[in-house]
């Protein structure tokens, strides 16, 4: 039924905005900058939570077989460099400006398909697309809390993401569903991780984080933990019961729900013209939705 849709649509946006905001805090606010370790920890509850709710029957999935995983590898190489990038970016950066950012990754997917497929691309997904881009080109000139490595990282972020989005749609040849997808992210992210804690410092920089025995970093992490796998579960379901188009409504919803609110939880630093960049940008993406609604009534 409709109203069902538009409960699971809330579900995923309330569960979208505190789970990056919980994010947020922990990074900025706590100031635990230690990614390998804090992006490995929600992976490793997240890999065991969805393999026992697989167990329990609670979500469907098959066995993961060899060649699958395999045909799997270069996107979770993406995932993982989408989930330790992103987390650089959004330690640095504000919510608003992260989102501005991550959008230009629709841009990356252009590109890309654009070099592969030589798809035409229809006139109003073109000017959606590039809104995205000159947003995000003119925002470091204009943010007045600029930070080359927190750009840096947004820059990597994004790439990982346009990529992980083509890989996704157009390379999936063993039909792996979302959840065997990110079971397979969740438990490469995990030994990747592990391994690079030790060599990138996180691990010795983390012994002496002066709030490691505070409650309510403790919880932080957590929160962060448990809503990153209601995320996802929110995210699956709420594909499923919805066509691509709606889906993206609901994201761009719950992103312009997250920036508003983001002033009234963090600091933030903003003035007209980066404010520009950040309108500008997510008129882009609601073009961007709407020429996926259009390409599907056609």
């Amino acid at each position: 039924m409709q109203w069902r849709r538009h409960v699971t649509g809330l579900a995923f946006s309330f569960v979208f905005v505190v789970s990056y905001f919980t994010n947020k805090f922990v990074l900025s606010v706590l100031k635990f900058t230690y990614p390998t370790l804090f992006q490995g920890w929600q992976t490793l509850i997240g890999a065991v939570l969805l393999l026992l709710s697989g167990q329990l029957g609670w979500v469907e999935m098959s066995r993961i077989t060899r060649s699958a995983a395999l045909s799997w590898l270069p996107g979770s190489f993406l995932f993982v460099g989408n989930i330790y990038a992103g987390s650089r970016a959004l330690s640095r950066i504000d919510i608003p400006f992260f989102f501005t950012l991550q959008n230009s990754s629709h841009v990356v997917s252009y590109i890309i398909i654009k070099i592969l497929h030589r798809e035409r691309t229809p006139w109003l997904r073109f000017t959606s697309i590039c809104l995205m881009l000159l947003s995000a080109i003119n925002l470091p000139l204009y943010d007045p809390q600029f930070d080359s490595s927190g750009y840096l990282w947004a820059a990597c972020h994004l790439f990982c993401v346009g990529a992980y989005r083509v890989f996704q749609v157009h390379y999936n040849s063993n039909n792996i569903s979302d959840f065997e997808q990110q079971c397979m992210n969740y438990l490469f992210s995990v030994l990747l991780l592990a391994l690079a804690a030790h060599p990138t410092g996180d691990l010795t920089g983390a012994l002496e984080f002066p709030s490691l025995q505070s409650h309510t970093f403790h919880c932080g992490c957590c929160a962060s933990a448990l809503l990153s796998f209601l995320l996802l579960l929110a995210t699956v379901k709420l594909k499923r019961g919805l066509s691509l188009e709606h889906f993206g409504v609901w994201m761009f919803l719950s992103k312009v729900t997250a920036m508003f609110l983001s002033p009234f939880v963090f600091d933030t630093d903003t003035n007209a013209p980066s404010l520009y960049c950040v309108v500008i940008s997510h008129v882009g993406e609601a073009l961007l939705v709407y020429s996926d609604r259009d390409s599907q009534l056609r």
